[in-house]
């Protein structure tokens, strides 16, 4: 899942981004409001996590906007202010929830994924034939088996199960599991889909993992045919 964290102290930017990352989620970084709405309009989010104080317009005014997009998004309000009227104005601008600083990464990600789990919770997990993967919990099965995964093994799986049927590119892989465009990066793609087809295919089961010679990567359901 795509996170985008708007944030502008450097310090609680990574903080929360390599936390996310410990837990599978993709997250992209904005320092300012207008980059924010950029990234948005240029872009598919899960969810935004957004400070109130920011340079240019701040969290509020973003906000508004991004509900003026009529936008499916859930938000999360950062503050450092702790005041119930500023609460109240947060949640009336259209934000989801609102957590004041400083808290722990523990909370913040559990309540992320409370509002992830209320968007929609019947389309959040991602099916290809029997291999079953739910972005909340992190539980991957197929059939009956339970796979058990790296933070980054997960990730990319999700990213093929997203874009199930279709060709990913090595560099479309790069830039969206490991954030970096950087062409070196090929062999560790490679094998990390390696280790992934060691654990989702098992000696008797269907190949759902398959490379396109030239191209990438594409999973499918083996009905589909080659």
């Amino acid at each position: 899942m795509r996170l985008l964290l708007v944030e502008d102290e450097p310090k609680l930017a990574s903080f929360v981004e390599q936390g996310f990352a410990q837990e599978s989620f993709a997250v992209d970084v904005a320092r300012d409001g207008e980059e924010a709405l950029e990234r948005v309009r240029a872009a598919t989010y899960d969810l935004v996590i957004l400070d109130i104080v920011l340079p240019g317009k701040d969290g509020f005014a973003v906000c508004r906007e991004l509900r003026g997009m009529n936008l499916n998004i859930p938000v999360l309000m950062l503050s450092a202010r702790g005041m119930v009227e500023d609460r109240v104005k947060g949640l009336d601008t259209g934000a989801d929830d609102y957590l004041t600083k400083p808290f722990s990464f523990a909370e913040l990600s559990a309540r992320v994924r409370a509002l992830l789990r209320r968007r929609d919770p019947v389309r959040l997990a991602l099916k290809v034939a029997d291999l079953v993967l739910d972005p909340i919990s992190r539980i991957v099965r197929r059939g009956e088996r339970r796979i058990d995964l790296t933070p980054k093994e997960f990730a990319l799986l999700e990213y093929l199960m997203r874009n199930a049927g279709q060709v990913v590119t090595r560099a479309m892989i790069a830039e969206r599991v490991w954030n970096f465009t950087w062409d070196r990066l090929t062999n560790v793609i490679d094998v990390y889909i390696n280790h992934l087809r060691k654990k989702i295919e098992l000696q008797d089961e269907p190949r759902l993992i398959h490379a396109v010679r030239g191209a990438g990567y594409v999973i499918r359901d083996p009905q589909d045919g080659d």
